[in-house]
C-alpha cells in the first residue's frame, strides 16, 4: 500500500512537471525556429535572428525601461504603506481590527480592470492626466495589501516585551522601530519588496487603463499579439525565464552557504564553550 502511494505520488508529480515545463520548452524552442510563426512545427532550421530583431526593437526597450521604473516606484510606495498598515492592524483589537483588515485586503479581491478604471476616474476628477504615475498609484492600491499580509504574518512572532523593555530603558519610539522592530521584519520586508516588484512587472489590466500614451512590457506584448505576433516574443519570454532561473539558483546557493556558515559558527561556539568548561573544571 505504501509503495502504491509513493508510485501515485511520483506519477502525479511527473505529470505536474510535464504539464508545467513542456509548454515552456516549446515556447523556448520557437525562439530558435527559422519561421515567421511562433511554433516549433514545422521546424525550418536553427536561427538567432529573432533575438537580433528583439534587441533592435527600440519600442521594446522603452517599454522595458518604463516597466522597471514603474516597478521600482511601486516598491518604494507599497513597502512602507503595507508595513504601516500591518503595524496599525497589529496594534489594535476588536471589531475595529476586523473591519480595518477587511478594508485593506479588499483591493486584492477586485478585478484589475475595476482598479484601473477607478484609478483613472478618481484622478481625472483631480485634473491629473493619465500616465505611468497613475499606473504606479493604481498598482500600489492593491500590491500594498500583499506586503501588509507578509509583514502582519511576521509580526505574529514578535515579542512586544522587547519593545516595552527598550522604552523602559530610555529608547525613543524611533529607536525601537529602527533597532528592534525593523530588523525583526527584515525578511518580510524583503519578500514583500520582491513580490511588489514582480507583481508590478506582470501587471496588465491596471496599467492598460492608466498608462496614457506610455507603454510597459505587458502592454507592448499585448500590442504585438494584436498586430501579428512573431517569435521575437518567444525570444523575450525565453530571456526573462532564463534570468528568473539564474536568480533563483543564485539565491538558493547563497542561502545554503549562509546556512552552512551559521552552522559552522554554532559548532565553533559550542566547542569553545565546552573547552572553557573543561579548563574551568
Amino acid at each position: 500500500m505504501h509503495r502504491k502511494r509513493n508510485l501515485l505520488g511520483h506519477l502525479y508529480m511527473g505529470a505536474f512537471l510535464f504539464y508545467l515545463f513542456v509548454p515552456l520548452a516549446i515556447m523556448g524552442g520557437a525562439a530558435f525556429n527559422d519561421s515567421r510563426l511562433p511554433s516549433v512545427y514545422p521546424w525550418k532550421g536553427w536561427t538567432g535572428r529573432w533575438f537580433a530583431e528583439l534587441f533592435a526593437d527600440q519600442v521594446m526597450w522603452t517599454s522595458f525601461i518604463n516597466t522597471i521604473l514603474v516597478a521600482l516606484a511601486v516598491v518604494a510606495l507599497a513597502v512602507p504603506l503595507g508595513t504601516a498598515g500591518a503595524i496599525l492592524i497589529n496594534s489594535i483589537s476588536g471589531k475595529v481590527r476586523g473591519a480595518l483588515y477587511g478594508l485593506m485586503v479588499a483591493p486584492i479581491l477586485m478585478p484589475g480592470a475595476v482598479i484601473g478604471i477607478s484609478t483613472l476616474l478618481f484622478w481625472n476628477h483631480a485634473n491629473v492626466p493619465p500616465g505611468l504615475h497613475l499606473s504606479v498609484f493604481g498598482q500600489v492600491s492593491y500590491i500594498a495589501a500583499f506586503v501588509m499580509l507578509l509583514v502582519l504574518a511576521r509580526l505574529q512572532s514578535f515579542d512586544p516585551a522587547l519593545e516595552e523593555a527598550a522604552l523602559d530603558l530610555g529608547a525613543s519610539h524611533g529607536q525601537v522601530l529602527r533597532r528592534i522592530l525593523l530588523p525583526h521584519l527584515a525578511p518580510a520586508l524583503g519578500a514583500g519588496a520582491a513580490i511588489a516588484f514582480f507583481q508590478s512587472i506582470e501587471n496588465f489590466n491596471v496599467t492598460l487603463f492608466t498608462r496614457g500614451t506610455s507603454n510597459t512590457l505587458t502592454v507592448y506584448v499585448f500590442s504585438k499579439v494584436r498586430s501579428g505576433i512573431t517569435p521575437t516574443i518567444n525570444a523575450l519570454a525565453l530571456i526573462l525565464i532564463s534570468v528568473t532561473i539564474v536568480c533563483a539558483i543564485w539565491y538558493e546557493i547563497a542561502r545554503r552557504r549562509a546556512e552552512r556558515r551559521a552552522l559552522l559558527l554554532e559548532r565553533t561556539a559550542t566547542l569553545e564553550s565546552a573547552a572553557m568548561l573543561e579548563s574551568a573544571a
